[in-house]
């Protein structure tokens, strides 16, 4: 055993540059954190730059380390689609062969909304791509006035239903979202997760989302390097979204949190607290609040937020202890639309016992992560998942 304890930061959307088969989705000349730091005057992250990412792609304004602490390559994705559950399951060992179904361009079939209408007595109001504060302001009022349902989507594989904490109830709101989800188990109408968005308010502008937020996901439909974990023993702390994302699968504890940078501080409580095995942590804000709102300079300001934190977690890593930074996806917020982008993503791995960083050649899949952590607790990848382990690299 290499490290004791092993921590994965995953910058939700933080791609850099398009895959090859990137046109194939849409995405030509996509790059997310290329394209962000040419919008932002200066992009001070002086954390990331020491641990190589300007090493790893062009970033304007800011100098290739000159001598790089962290070991850094490009991961390419090889599993199909370009949405956050795809992403975080192959760096866990899983090969999605079959993209999750998005309703993103024209918003859910009549059936399925007949049939939610149907079965929660409400009318079906929305029913379409949308921010989630800018939804509450154009429909909420009706909701709460008529007793109407909003339901809505987004470029992930998702079903989201609101429901106002005073007037529907959160029980309420979290049964319509089970009905949701046991409706789209069906092939044609299988999306990833259903989510509940309660929410407080009476009227436009002061409507406000509530933490009771609840996900109903699908499993992942093999058993990951988090199962393997977890059977022998080893901690696995999930931090952000990862509990949605495999559904609670595979982890041994959950932190749930209120932003990026809470998730950070989650994280940097967590190092240092004692436990052996892998800290998971999702940082969901670069995504949600930036990517899919197509603010470069909101990213790019989250992006520095980070380098903050990852300046106070660096001094407490120990020297049996690895870091690795990495991606599910890309969101470009300089590109059209408001979709995910397919795009190559970050793979920076750094332990204060390391005696130099440096390239590493460009990986054909996110799974060299669940490899080279199952490797180094010598644990078995689970039957049917994919990745070599790079840890000899570094």
């Amino acid at each position: 055993m290499k490290f004791k304890r092993i921590f994965v930061v995953v910058l939700d959307s933080l791609g850099v540059g398009e895959m090859p088969d990137s046109a194939q989705y849409g995405d030509i000349g996509v790059d997310t954190l290329g394209h962000i730091s040419e919008r932002m005057d200066t992009l001070n992250i002086p954390n990331l730059q020491k641990l190589g990412l300007a090493n790893l792609h062009l970033v304007k304004g800011v100098e290739p380390a000159a001598e790089p602490i962290g070991v850094y390559a490009k991961l390419r994705e090889k599993s199909l689609g370009k949405d956050t559950m795809t992403g975080h399951w192959e760096m866990m060992g899983l090969h999605v062969t079959k993209p999750f179904i998005t309703f993103t361009e024209h918003g859910f079939p009549k059936e399925l909304i007949d049939a939610l209408e149907r079965e929660t007595g409400r009318k079906i109001i929305g029913n379409k791509s949308a921010s989630g504060t800018a939804i509450l302001d154009e429909l909420a009022e009706e909701e709460i006035e008529k007793g109407h349902l909003i339901v809505y989507t987004s470029a992930d594989s998702v079903l989201q239903i609101c429901g106002n904490e005073e007037t529907m109830g959160v029980e309420n709101l979290y049964h319509y979202c089970e009905i949701a989800r046991r409706l789209t188990m069906k092939d044609e109408w299988k999306v990833g997760r259903v989510i509940a968005r309660p929410y407080t308010g009476k009227k436009r502008g002061e409507f406000v989302r509530t933490p009771n937020r609840h996900d109903y996901a699908l499993k992942p439909f093999g058993k990951t390097v988090l199962d393997a974990l977890k059977e022998q023993g080893f901690d696995v702390i999930s931090v952000g979204k990862i509990y949605d994302i495999f559904d609670g699968q595979g982890l041994t504890d959950s932190n749930k949190s209120k932003s990026s940078v809470h998730g950070m501080q989650q994280t940097i409580d967590i190092a240092k607290s004692e436990f052996h095995g892998l800290c998971f942590t999702n940082l969901v804000d670069f995504d949600a609040l930036w990517g899919h709102r197509r603010d470069p300079l909101g990213y790019g300001g989250e992006l520095e937020r980070f380098d903050v934190k990852l300046g106070e977690l660096l001094p407490v890593l120990r020297g049996d202890d690895l870091l690795i930074l990495t991606a599910d996806h890309g969101n470009d917020p300089t590109y059209s639309g408001t979709d995910h982008t397919r795009e190559k993503v970050p793979f920076i791995a750094y332990s204060p016992s390391m005696g130099h960083g440096g390239p590493l050649e460009e990986q054909d899949t996110f799974a060299v992560i669940g490899a080279s952590i199952a490797e180094n607790f010598g644990v078995e990848m689970p039957e049917g998942t994919i990745g070599t382990s790079i840890l000899e690299r570094f």
